[in-house]
């Protein structure tokens, strides 16, 4: 072996042991932080002592199912979220604050906030794609809810719904009626609507008169039927009685009694 490599094998053999030891702590760094795991944009923190998940801006187009269970505070706004399917939350149980706005969120299946309901006191839904959703679907929530800047059809249904629910502060203002079952309140803001209409009770009444009318036109169709049935009746008889006359005297009494008979 020449002097140059009796040099060179030691640091050779340094850097080849400083390798192994890197791609050790890498792969040991991996096993203790799975944060590797999150979608592309999410990463845990901690805000204020809360443990935080951020996915804000991510471009999700569901909810994220490798979210942190011991979470306090989650971050889902502005990703193009469809949807919030049932049971979407239930393994969050410590879950206080829920950011949803700015998504593409048109429906909300019944129980989605299954298991939310003890603890969650913010939830934000504001700047979706919500045209009606069920009250079911916030059963128990006591968190406060922004509804607002969505494309609300104001009926008996988003009655129901905000009654149902704790809206956030300054928020009613935003849930604006983009159609509604009456023309005139296109436009308004709801709850400025419904100070001087009851929807449900509209709505029961149009239900009532749809009844009433229904029940009207089989009456009518009933009576005119009976009418039509006696009056035929009437000029089966009339002819009848008009074929006895041009019968013999005798062959006209005994049909005319048979005929009396069968009337009776």
């Amino acid at each position: 072996m020449t002097a140059a490599q009796r040099v060179l094998c030691p640091i050779t053999m340094g850097l080849l042991l400083q390798s192994l030891f890197l791609l050790l702590l890498f792969l040991l760094g991996s096993c203790l932080h799975p944060a590797a795991a999150f979608p592309k944009g999410c990463y845990p923190s901690e805000e204020e002592g809360l443990k935080t998940f951020r996915c804000s801006n991510a471009q999700l187009t569901e909810v994220p199912r490798d979210i942190p269970n011991d979470t306090n505070k989650l971050y889902l706004d502005f990703n193009q979220i469809p949807f919030l399917p049932r049971y979407a939350f239930r393994d969050l149980p410590l879950l206080l604050e829920l950011d949803l706005s700015h998504n593409a969120i048109a429906r909300v299946e019944s129980g989605a906030f299954q298991g939310l309901a003890e603890h969650l006191h913010s939830l934000d839904l504001s700047s979706n794609r919500l045209v009606s959703v069920s009250k079911d679907a916030f059963s128990n929530l006591k968190a406060k809810v922004n509804l607002s800047n969505n494309p609300w059809l104001c009926d008996c249904r988003l009655q129901e719904l905000i009654r149902a629910v704790e809206l956030a502060a300054d928020s009613s203002g935003g849930i604006v009626c983009d159609s509604s079952t009456l023309e005139e309140h296109v436009g308004k803001a709801f709850l400025q609507v419904i100070a001087n209409t009851d929807f449900c009770n509209v709505y029961k009444k149009t239900t009532d008169i749809a009844m009433l009318v229904t029940m009207f036109g089989w009456f009518a169709m009933v009576i005119s039927y009976l009418v039509y049935y006696v009056r035929q009746n009437q000029e089966d008889a009339r002819r009848h009685l008009e074929y006895l006359k041009s019968l013999p005297s005798k062959q006209r009494r005994s049909e005319e009694s048979s005929t009396i008979s069968t009337v009776v």
